[in-house]
C-alpha cells in the first residue's frame, strides 16, 4: 500500500506512520506544502492520504475539499492535533475516512488502514482495476460488470470509438468463473467478408481456395471461455444467420463440413454504430440484435466524464514509463486543466496516445507541461465558443444588469439542484464549482431548502 502524508514545514509525519512504513506502507511520500500534495494526488497513484492538521492557512474542511477535488478515489485519514467531537463528526460527514487524535499508535493506524483494504477487496478485485475512473458514468458500468460478470448472459457493449469497450469486455471476463482461460477477441470489421465466416467457425481442408489444412475457428478456440466480437455491426447478413444459430443452440459447423460442433462459450459483443438504425436499413437482423442485447452496457464518452481524466493520465503515464523504462513523469496542474477542457473526439484511446507522445517529447524532463501535449483542434468547437442565440435579448432602453444576472444564476442553480435531488455536493460537481462556492451563492441568492425542494418537485 502506497501512502501520501501532508503536513506543514513545522510538522513531521506521525511516529505511527514512520513505524508502519516498510510493512503496512510499502512506500510513504511526504509533502510539507498542501499544494504539492494535491499535485502529487493528481499525478501519482496512492492508496491513502494521511494529513496532520491544523495547518497554517488551511482548515481541515478546506484541505479535505481540495484533496477530493484532486483525486476523489483516494481516502483521507486525518491526524487532528486538537480534535473536537463536532469536528470529527463534520469531517466524517464530508467524506473523511477517519479522524484520529494526536499521537495515534501504530496499532490504531494499522486498524484504520485494514478497514480501507476490505471494501477494495469486496469491490471486485483485479477486474475493477481495468475500469479506470470513479465518475458516475464509470461507476454505473462497474456496477453492471459486478452483477453480470459471474453469469453466462450475453452482453452488448455500445459506445463511441475509443471509449474502452474492449476493456469493459475484459473486465467482465476477468470477473467471471471463466477467467482462468484467455478471452478470444475478434475484430469483425478487420476481416474481409469471405474470410470472416472461416475465422469464426473454422474450415476443413479444401473448403475454399487456399484452405490447405483443417483449422479450428475462434468459437472452437473459445470453448469454456469467452469470445469478444468487436464491431459486431459490420458482420455480413449471411454470417449473422450462422452467428444467431450459435447463440441459440451453442453449436455450429466448420466451413465445408457437415459435422456439428457443440461449444460452451460466453459471448460479449461491442459496436460503435446504432444497431437499431442498421435494422431499419436492412443491414442487421432484428432477431440477432435481441439475442445479443440481453445485458446492454453503454460506455460514456470521455467528454462526459472529465473528472476521470487525471486518473487516466496517471494510469497511462505509469504504463508508458514502465514500458519505456524511464523515470515516472509528473503533470502540472495547468496541464491537467487543459486536458480536462479538451473535447477528446477520439476518447480514451486518443488520450492514451497523447500521453505516450508527451512522454516521448518530454526528453529528460520529469514534468509534463501543456506544450508537451500537441492536441489537434476538435472537430467541432467547444460550447463556450460556438455561435449561439444570446441568453438574454438586450432591450433598446437597457435592463437591470444585477437583477438579470442573478435571475439567470438562480435558474441554473435550481436546475442543478433539481437534477441532483437537492444534493449540493453533486450539484457543485455538475457546475464545476467548489461545494463552498455553491453554498455561498445559494446564501447570497437567499435560496432556501424549501426553494430547492420546489425546484426538484417541478
Amino acid at each position: 500500500m502506497k501512502a501520501l502524508w501532508i503536513g506543514s514545514r513545522e510538522t513531521q509525519p506521525p511516529r505511527a506512520v514512520m513505524e508502519l512504513t516498510g510493512s503496512v506502507f510499502e512506500e510513504c511520500d511526504t509533502a510539507r506544502d498542501p499544494w504539492d500534495g494535491f499535485c502529487r494526488l493528481k499525478t501519482c497513484s496512492y492508496d491513502v492520504l494521511l494529513a496532520t492538521v491544523p495547518i497554517a492557512g488551511w482548515s481541515a474542511e478546506g484541505l479535505l475539499e481540495q484533496a477530493q477535488s484532486a483525486n476523489r478515489s483516494v481516502p483521507v485519514v486525518f491526524q487532528h492535533q486538537e480534535p473536537t467531537i463536532a469536528e470529527v463528526v463534520r469531517l466524517t460527514k464530508l467524506g473523511a475516512h477517519a479522524v484520529l487524535g494526536p499521537g495515534p499508535t501504530a496499532e490504531e493506524l494499522a486498524a484504520v488502514v485494514e478497514s480501507l483494504a476490505r471494501p477494495r477487496q469486496a469491490a471486485g478485485g483485479a477486474w475493477r482495476e481495468r475500469l479506470v475512473g470513479d465518475s458516475e458514468g464509470m461507476q454505473r458500468v462497474a456496477d453492471v460488470v459486478a452483477l453480470v460478470g459471474p453469469r453466462k448472459s450475453t452482453v452488448l457493449i455500445t459506445g463511441e470509438t475509443g471509449t474502452g469497450k474492449e476493456m469493459v469486455a475484459r473486465a467482465i471476463h476477468q470477473a467471471s468463473p471463466r477467467a482462468h482461460l484467455p478471452m478470444v477477441a475478434v475484430n469483425c470489421s478487420a476481416l474481409p467478408e469471405n474470410l470472416l465466416e472461416a475465422e469464426l467457425f473454422g474450415h476443413v481442408k479444401g473448403a475454399f481456395t487456399g484452405a490447405m489444412q483443417q483449422r479450428a475457428g475462434r468459437f472452437e478456440q473459445a470453448h469454456g471461455s469467452t469470445i469478444f466480437l468487436d464491431e459486431v455491426g459490420e458482420i455480413p447478413l449471411e454470417t449473422q444467420a450462422k452467428l444467431l444459430r450459435v447463440l441459440q443452440e451453442r453449436e455450429f459447423q466448420r466451413l465445408g463440413s457437415g459435422e456439428t460442433i457443440k461449444v460452451d462459450v460466453r459471448v460479449i459483443a461491442a459496436t460503435n454504430v446504432d444497431l437499431v438504425q442498421r435494422i431499419r436499413q436492412g443491414k442487421f437482423r432484428e432477431d440477432l440484435y435481441y439475442r445479443l442485447n440481453v445485458v446492454p452496457i453503454q460506455v460514456p464518452p470521455l467528454r462526459e466524464r472529465p473528472r476521470d481524466i487525471p486518473l487516466l493520465v496517471r494510469h497511462f503515464i505509469e504504463k508508458v514509463c514502465r514500458q519505456e523504462e524511464v523515470p515516472l513523469r509528473r503533470v502540472t496542474s495547468e496541464t491537467l486543466d487543459r486536458l480536462m477542457r479538451y473535447e477528446w473526439p477520439g476518447n480514451v484511446r486518443q488520450l492514451e496516445n497523447a500521453v505516450e507522445m508527451a512522454v516521448a517529447l518530454s526528453g529528460e524532463s520529469l514534468t509534463l507541461y501543456p506544450g508537451d501535449f500537441r492536441l489537434p483542434v476538435a472537430s467541432r468547437p467547444p460550447d463556450d465558443v460556438r455561435p449561439a442565440t444570446p441568453y438574454v435579448a438586450l432591450p433598446d432602453d437597457g435592463l437591470d444588469f444585477e437583477h438579470t444576472v442573478n435571475t439567470i444564476e438562480r435558474d441554473i442553480l435550481e436546475q442543478a439542484l433539481s437534477k441532483t435531488g437537492g444534493n449540493k455536493s453533486q450539484a457543485a460537481e455538475m457546475l464545476r464549482l467548489k461545494r463552498t462556492t455553491l453554498a455561498a451563492k445559494l446564501k447570497s441568492l437567499a435560496m432556501t431548502p424549501e426553494r430547492w425542494s420546489a425546484a426538484h418537485a417541478q
